[in-house]
């Protein structure tokens, strides 16, 4: 795609930068329309490298729950496939993907945005704490590692927070510890 669309081949989205040489220039809704223009692409990289992974862990944890014995049980009973898959089988698969895509989704997006901001010649801060642990910038690397942990602890805390809305019978509020 990124040969094809911004490469020799067509040409279609800028391969480097985040704004054109003329984007002092631009009307505001030209400069929001030439940045979106710019971010095609590496948008496009890091959404295909997450899509898959995200893919394959969905597709695991399905595999996992379908070889249960209750979806066999559940299948004796008479029930079709399609109320056996989304009345059993969605809501404890979906269980495990929610587990798992907050480390998945930090892991990955950072992991790959270090990748595509070299390719794309983008300033980020996948690059920033790169080059900050190479040069052994030890304050720019604990700012970038205390950000990367909080984005984390966030999505971590959305995720524990979507389990009651897939499966209503999770409570946190009635554990007791």
């Amino acid at each position: 795609i990124v040969v094809f669309a911004g490469g020799s081949y067509l040409d279609w989205f800028p391969l480097r930068g985040l704004t054109s040489n003329n984007f002092d220039e631009l009307s505001w809704s030209g400069k929001i329309l030439d940045y979106f223009w710019h971010l095609a692409l590496p948008v496009t990289a890091l959404v295909i490298g997450n899509f898959a992974t995200m893919t394959l862990l969905t597709k695991n944890s399905f595999l996992d729950e379908i070889n249960k014995q209750y979806v066999v049980t559940a299948k004796a009973k008479g029930l079709t496939n399609r109320r056996v898959l989304y009345g059993h089988v969605f809501r404890n698969a979906m269980l495990l993907v929610i587990a798992g895509f907050p480390s998945a989704f930090i892991g990955i997006f950072f992991t790959g945005s270090l990748l595509v901001e070299v390719i794309f010649s983008l300033d980020g801060l996948g690059l920033m704490s790169f080059e900050a642990a190479i040069n052994r910038d030890y304050p720019v690397v604990f700012g970038t590692l205390f950000i990367f942990t909080l984005l984390g602890l966030i999505v971590k805390l959305i995720g524990d927070l979507t389990y009651t809305l897939v499966d209503p019978r999770i409570d946190f509020a009635s554990r007791e510890h």
